[in-house]
């Protein structure tokens, strides 16, 4: 598949050259660089006339606008000491727009805007954009008055279905880019692929042309299936940009930049469901010609540069990838000389900027102060009474009732939307995971930012059936989590988890079910006592398994799910449901929730 795709692209590259849009004339692929010694005039030692810009990058807001932790809160705060927000990138932004002028900057954004805090949540559900008279997104009004010049779509964009999302594109003030976002039927895209700036020339002559092409990930065709499927196609990020970048030079384009919502490692979440690569930027950046600098998201790493050399061309493309939710915005400084008529890149560099050396921009604090007030009073509303405190500091490797929470609210829910129907019958076994290792619901008040703290994914319900064979398959697969640890050995919780770098989402309790998962063991051979109602697992068993979209989908890779006969589905979110279930008993006490399903053991003895 990677030698015919290699082909393909470079077949594509070499067939679009010629190729120009409605509108766009005919001209020569740019030159990546100038010789260091040539003028205009063509003698040695003589430079032509320079212009230097800069594209300034952010990636992976999520919502995020003030330095401000919801579910705590309080302030944000990590280890590290970032701060983050775009209150703070605007401020960063007016910076280098002050240092460079702002008739040589653009900004961009690589993707997942309107999804992963409270506030996005809010006006998704609570308060929602699409009503009647709706309000404009909070990260509408934000991006809007900072002044981006176009934002590449990201996964978490689909994951309010379209309709949500085609209402925050008509509040933006500027283009969501997506070449690779195409209509299902007609192949064509579904999104502008690419925008065009004009940077004007001090002292006149020919003005410099930017075009930025943005690319999404594939992934949502899987992530997002229930929104997208029949709807929209996603192919590869390698595949369009061969398509698209020799039509954006014919275009006249002097400097090719790609706003790519993937990230560098050429690595995939999702086995062998997509014929396409995840985290593709580098292999666009190796593969395809003609590309200045690309900006990547979708990682949440934080890259100042990377240098990747094109296998075509032999230049040099430059690649960054600033941290998560407004913690760091990258700068593309961009050196051009003009020469024998026209405009040549003669160098790319990056850095980074860091958000806590700003201070918030009062101006974009102004402007959002309500919403960001009434998403506060939101989370703080109390729902119920603990009557114990929970954690997760432990939840990754010892059976926590915090989680089983979430298992539980999701049984039951299944089980009440089957009664009647002909999988009633059928034991309901669930599926949840330690997304964070700091969630704590306290004794006493309960809030809905107690529980989104929890669960802070938008994740919805599905309803999936597998035989007792394939459950035991889905949980050798989730134990691969661990580490190999012989018998007898000391054993360090921090080294034990995340075998293969696995992250903590992607591990897998499940409930209703018993079971041991011997770490002496190699991976694929841990799964040790099956057992449901203390009797084994038969494998031709059948189990309906509740489980969240993102997994039922195929998140992750895990087996058997994505292909497993759906029963039951709904868009309600886990976190709404949770918050329901406590609301409902008014009282959590884990009684009513805990149960001891899994342990760790070595050679039959319990680890903890």
């Amino acid at each position: 598949m990677a030698l015919d795709r290699r082909k393909f692209l470079k077949r594509s590259a070499v067939t679009g050259a010629g190729v120009a849009l409605a509108g766009g004339a005919v001209g020569a692929p740019a030159a990546q660089a100038a010789p260091a010694a040539t003028g205009t005039g063509g003698r040695p030692g003589k430079r032509g006339k320079r212009f230097a810009l800069t594209v300034m990058g952010s990636t992976d807001l999520h919502g995020n606008v003030f330095n401000w932790d919801y579910y705590k809160d309080a302030r944000y705060q990590d280890a590290a000491g970032n701060a983050l927000g775009l209150a703070r990138i605007s401020s960063l932004v007016k910076e280098v727009r002050a240092e460079k002028g702002a008739g040589r900057t653009m900004l961009i954004d690589a993707g997942d805007t309107i999804q992963g805090t409270p506030l996005t949540y809010y006006y998704a559900k609570v308060d929602p954009i699409t009503a009647e008279g709706g309000p404009v997104h909070p990260m509408a009004r934000a991006m809007n008055r900072i002044g981006y010049d176009a934002v590449a779509l990201g996964n978490h964009e689909f994951n309010y279905g379209i309709e949500l999302l085609r209402r925050f594109e008509s509040q933006c003030d500027f283009p969501l880019l997506g070449a690779n976002a195409v209509d299902a039927t007609t192949l064509r895209p579904a999104f502008p692929p690419y925008f065009f700036k004009t940077f004007h020339v001090p002292g006149g002559g020919r003005p410099v042309k930017v075009a930025v092409l943005g690319l999404t990930n594939p992934g949502i065709a899987i992530w997002d299936k229930a929104y997208v499927q029949g709807r929209l196609k996603f192919p590869g990020l390698e595949e369009q940009a061969a398509l698209w970048v020799p039509k954006l030079r014919s275009m006249g384009a002097d400097v090719v930049i790609v706003s790519a919502h993937s990230g560098t490692s050429g690595t995939s979440s999702w086995s062998d469901q997509l014929p396409y690569v995840e985290n593709s930027a580098a292999n666009v950046a190796r593969l395809v010609p003609g590309i200045d600098a690309i900006l990547v998201g979708h990682a949440h790493k934080e890259i100042a540069e990377l240098r990747v050399v094109n296998e075509e061309s032999g230049k040099e493309v430059v690649l960054s990838e600033p941290l998560m939710w407004g913690e760091r915005l990258s700068l593309f400084d961009i050196e051009l000389v003009f020469e024998k008529g026209r405009w040549s890149v003669e160098s790319v560099s990056a850095s980074l900027r860091n958000s806590k050396d700003a201070e918030e921009d009062p101006e974009i604090v102004a402007l959002l102060q309500e919403q960001h007030d009434a998403v506060v009073e939101y989370v703080n509303q109390v729902v119920g009474t603990a009557t114990v405190t929970l954690t997760t500091v432990e939840a990754r490797y010892k059976d926590e009732p915090i989680i089983d929470l979430i298992a539980k609210v999701q049984e039951d829910v299944v089980k009440a939307a089957l009664a009647g129907t002909e999988y009633a019958s059928l034991p309901v076994v669930a599926q949840a995971s330690p997304f964070s290792r700091t969630s704590q619901i306290p004794a006493g008040e309960v809030t809905i930012r107690d529980l989104s703290s929890l669960y802070v994914y938008d994740n919805t319900l599905v309803a999936k059936v597998l035989t007792g064979a394939q459950l035991k398959d889905y949980l050798e697969f989730s134990a691969e989590y661990y580490a190999q640890v012989a018998a007898g050995a000391p054993v360090d919780v921090n080294t034990l988890t995340n075998a293969g770098n696995r992250p903590d989402y992607a591990y897998d309790y499940v409930s209703g079910v018993t079971y041991d998962i011997d770490i002496a063991q190699p991976a694929g051979s841990r799964i040790r006592n099956l057992a449901f109602e203390g009797a084994p697992v038969a494998a031709d068993r059948k189990f309906v398994l509740a489980v969240n979209n993102y997994r039922a989908n195929g998140g992750s890779a895990y087996p058997h799910v994505a292909s497993a006969p759906e029963v039951w589905a709904e868009s309600t979110e886990i976190r709404t449901r949770i918050a329901e279930w406590v609301t409902a008993k008014g009282v959590l006490d884990p009684k009513d929730f805990a149960s001891v399903d899994w342990r760790l053991t070595r050679d039959g003895v319990p680890v903890f």
